[in-house]
């Protein structure tokens, strides 16, 4: 298979663009707080509202979600659909996985206001990224709900199991789990927006939205793996491995629940055919397996390797 057919992930960038380093030593807290503030400051300037063309109208020759991402792909499902049917099933995907965000940014909110309300010191350095943190998934979710609008798409709503599990968001244990929780939602998010940011063949509302999106996921991304770090770093051997173990299964079924079986029905495919269909082409594994490859790979990185336990060594982690 040559590169122009390889369809995997950009590889993820700090926010100066640069590429991610597993770094085996955690900065203190505040100061990672501090500099992560200020490289949020011109971004902050960005208002969902008014940096994205709403008015314009969508391009029917453009995709709502790249071929190769749709769940269908490469399916007989997929090849008997028309040009135009499969962007419609791109588009109702999208919006499906629009909903979830907006669903899962909100679980991230209230975690965050969690961290807040039981910090100890509610003026620090690390409290006010941590609000500034809120105020960008709130922004985020304001960009996905104008992109739906855009669409002219009703959002997706859970299923009922999944709706029910959201309300037991603030009974997620804090420390490793809570956090792990974030970084697989902020991971996935950087990881299905990124690629968009350049390509020419997607609504151009998307695209900026993806734009938009990327500077301020760096800056959580690498704030959660730090505290994640921290937080494994404070536990024994046997409750870190318990943390991570249910991390793990979380991550293994995460990328399921973005795509709600309803959207099949857009192209007159029934839900269950079209969800069985899916969950069997090579391109919904690698999609899966590519949405949370850092995560999984981060999981890995920190079960017992010298990086954590020199941490503990130097007592660099507050």
């Amino acid at each position: 298979m040559t590169s122009s057919h390889n369809h995997g992930f950009r590889p993820a960038t700090t926010p100066s663009g640069a590429a991610v380093r597993r770094r085996r030593h955690i900065g203190d807290r505040q100061s990672t707080a501090r500099r992560l503030l200020f490289a949020g400051v011109a971004e902050a300037a960005y208002d969902p509202d008014l940096d994205i063309d709403w008015d314009a109208p969508p391009d029917p020759a453009l995709n709502w979600l790249p071929p190769e991402r749709v769940s269908l792909y490469g399916s007989r499902l997929w090849e008997r659909l028309s040009p135009e049917q499969r962007r419609e099933l791109g588009k109702h995907e999208l919006v499906s996985m629009l909903s979830v965000g907006i669903y899962a940014q909100s679980m991230l909110s209230m975690l965050m206001f969690r961290d807040v309300i039981e910090s100890r010191d509610p003026v620090d350095d690390h409290t006010r990224f941590t609000l500034a943190a809120v105020h960008d998934e709130s922004r985020n979710s304001t960009m996905y709900s104008r992109l739906i609008n855009a669409t002219g798409l009703p959002p997706y709503r859970l299923p009922a199991p999944l709706r029910a599990l959201t309300k037991l968001t603030l009974w997620i244990p804090d420390g490793p789990t809570a956090l792990g929780f974030r970084l697989l939602i902020e991971e996935m998010a950087a990881q299905l927006l990124r690629e968009l940011t350049t390509d020419p063949h997607i609504q151009p509302h998307l695209r900026q939205l993806a734009l938009l999106h990327a500077a301020s996921s760096a800056r959580h991304v690498e704030a959660t793996r730090a505290e994640l770090l921290r937080a494994i770093d404070s536990r024994g051997p046997i409750r870190a491995a318990l943390h991570r173990w249910a991390l793990s299964a979380v991550a293994a079924v995460a990328y399921a629940a973005l795509v709600h079986p309803a959207v099949y029905r857009a192209v007159g495919i029934h839900p269950i055919a079209g969800a069985a269909a899916a969950l069997t082409t090579g391109a919904y594994r690698r999609n899966a397996r590519a949405a949370t490859a850092t995560v999984r790979d981060f999981l890995r990185e920190t079960h017992g390797t010298p990086g954590v336990r020199s941490i503990r060594n130097r007592r660099a982690v507050r």
